[in-house]
Protein backbone atom coordinates (compact mmCIF):
# COMPACT_ATOMS: atom_id res chain seq x y z
CA UNK A 1 0.00 0.00 0.00
CA UNK A 2 1.18 3.87 -0.35
CA UNK A 3 0.10 6.74 -0.59
CA UNK A 4 -0.81 7.90 -4.14
CA UNK A 5 -1.61 11.74 -3.71
CA UNK A 6 -2.63 14.71 -2.01
CA UNK A 7 -5.98 16.80 -3.53
CA UNK A 8 -5.72 20.41 -2.77
CA UNK A 9 -8.77 22.38 -3.51
CA UNK A 10 -8.22 25.79 -5.11
CA UNK A 11 -9.46 28.69 -5.84
CA UNK A 12 -7.86 30.31 -8.98
CA UNK A 13 -7.10 27.39 -11.08
CA UNK A 14 -4.78 29.30 -13.19
CA UNK A 15 -3.15 30.79 -10.40
CA UNK A 16 -2.84 28.10 -9.09
CA UNK A 17 -1.53 25.97 -11.99
CA UNK A 18 1.39 29.35 -12.31
CA UNK A 19 2.35 28.50 -8.90
CA UNK A 20 2.76 25.14 -8.63
CA UNK A 21 4.91 24.74 -12.18
CA UNK A 22 6.86 27.72 -11.10
CA UNK A 23 7.63 25.45 -8.03
CA UNK A 24 8.64 22.97 -10.24
CA UNK A 25 5.18 20.54 -10.80
CA UNK A 26 4.29 19.63 -14.58
CA UNK A 27 0.82 18.94 -15.41
CA UNK A 28 0.49 15.41 -16.18
CA UNK A 29 -3.26 14.99 -17.07
CA UNK A 30 -6.68 16.49 -16.21
CA UNK A 31 -10.39 15.08 -15.61
CA UNK A 32 -12.77 17.80 -16.72
CA UNK A 33 -15.61 17.42 -14.61
CA UNK A 34 -15.77 15.14 -11.25
CA UNK A 35 -17.89 15.03 -8.67
CA UNK A 36 -15.70 17.82 -6.76
CA UNK A 37 -14.92 20.10 -10.13
CA UNK A 38 -12.00 19.78 -12.38
CA UNK A 39 -9.29 17.59 -11.65
CA UNK A 40 -5.57 18.82 -12.45
CA UNK A 41 -2.73 16.00 -11.71
CA UNK A 42 0.86 17.23 -11.47
CA UNK A 43 3.81 15.79 -10.31
CA UNK A 44 7.46 16.94 -9.95
CA UNK A 45 10.36 15.93 -12.26
CA UNK A 46 11.88 13.07 -10.41
CA UNK A 47 8.64 11.46 -9.46
CA UNK A 48 7.12 8.60 -11.31
CA UNK A 49 3.76 9.93 -10.13
CA UNK A 50 1.65 12.27 -9.52
CA UNK A 51 1.56 13.45 -6.22
CA UNK A 52 -0.34 16.51 -5.87
CA UNK A 53 -4.23 16.84 -7.34
CA UNK A 54 -5.60 20.72 -7.89
CA UNK A 55 -9.15 20.37 -7.22
CA UNK A 56 -11.00 23.60 -8.74
CA UNK A 57 -15.21 24.32 -8.48
CA UNK A 58 -15.52 27.79 -9.09
CA UNK A 59 -18.99 27.46 -6.83
CA UNK A 60 -16.78 26.48 -3.94
CA UNK A 61 -13.51 28.83 -3.48
CA UNK A 62 -10.79 27.66 -0.70
CA UNK A 63 -12.83 29.43 2.67
CA UNK A 64 -10.61 27.44 4.99
CA UNK A 65 -7.20 26.35 4.21
CA UNK A 66 -6.92 24.57 8.63
CA UNK A 67 -7.39 20.86 7.69
CA UNK A 68 -4.15 21.38 5.67
CA UNK A 69 -1.02 21.76 7.77
CA UNK A 70 1.48 22.41 5.25
CA UNK A 71 2.56 20.22 2.44
CA UNK A 72 6.41 19.11 2.16
CA UNK A 73 8.68 19.20 -0.92
CA UNK A 74 12.33 17.83 -1.01
CA UNK A 75 15.11 19.36 -3.05
CA UNK A 76 18.37 18.65 -4.05
CA UNK A 77 19.64 21.95 -3.75
CA UNK A 78 17.68 24.49 -1.28
CA UNK A 79 19.54 27.82 -2.21
CA UNK A 80 19.60 27.56 -6.07
CA UNK A 81 15.88 26.51 -5.22
CA UNK A 82 15.09 29.70 -3.53
CA UNK A 83 16.66 31.39 -6.14
CA UNK A 84 15.02 29.94 -8.90
CA UNK A 85 11.73 30.74 -7.29
CA UNK A 86 12.19 33.77 -6.48
CA UNK A 87 13.75 34.33 -10.79
CA UNK A 88 9.58 33.77 -11.42
CA UNK A 89 7.73 36.06 -8.53
CA UNK A 90 7.77 33.24 -5.88
CA UNK A 91 9.38 34.27 -2.39
CA UNK A 92 10.72 31.97 -0.19
CA UNK A 93 11.27 32.47 3.85
CA UNK A 94 15.45 32.18 4.78
CA UNK A 95 16.71 29.05 5.34
CA UNK A 96 17.23 27.27 8.39
CA UNK A 97 18.37 24.30 9.63
CA UNK A 98 16.27 22.57 12.23
CA UNK A 99 18.30 19.69 12.90
CA UNK A 100 22.01 18.39 11.85
CA UNK A 101 22.46 18.79 7.88
CA UNK A 102 18.92 19.55 6.99
CA UNK A 103 17.89 22.81 5.76
CA UNK A 104 14.03 23.83 5.24
CA UNK A 105 12.41 26.88 3.83
CA UNK A 106 8.73 27.80 3.84
CA UNK A 107 6.43 29.68 0.99
CA UNK A 108 2.81 29.93 0.89
CA UNK A 109 0.60 29.23 -1.88
CA UNK A 110 -2.14 31.89 -3.44
CA UNK A 111 -4.73 30.27 -1.35
CA UNK A 112 -2.83 30.29 1.77
CA UNK A 113 -1.73 26.68 1.96
CA UNK A 114 2.17 26.69 3.65
CA UNK A 115 4.79 24.47 1.57
CA UNK A 116 8.20 23.37 3.25
CA UNK A 117 10.86 22.62 1.14
CA UNK A 118 13.62 20.34 2.64
CA UNK A 119 17.18 19.23 1.66
CA UNK A 120 18.47 16.45 3.39
CA UNK A 121 21.95 16.04 4.72
CA UNK A 122 24.19 14.09 1.96
CA UNK A 123 23.28 10.46 2.18
CA UNK A 124 20.35 10.43 3.69
CA UNK A 125 17.93 8.27 1.88
CA UNK A 126 15.24 9.90 0.03
CA UNK A 127 12.22 10.81 1.98
CA UNK A 128 11.98 10.04 5.63
CA UNK A 129 11.95 6.80 7.14
CA UNK A 130 11.78 5.11 10.79
CA UNK A 131 15.66 6.45 11.30
CA UNK A 132 14.76 9.63 10.97
CA UNK A 133 12.77 9.25 14.44
CA UNK A 134 14.62 6.95 16.43
CA UNK A 135 16.27 8.38 19.74
CA UNK A 136 20.06 8.58 20.46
Amino acid sequence: MRMLHLGLRVTDLERSLAFYTALGYTELGSVPESGFGSLTMLQLPDDPFASLELVHDPARPVNDIGAVNHLVIQVDDLDATIADLADGGIIAEPPSEPGPGIRTSWLTDPDGYRIELVQWPPGHPPGMTAADFSRS
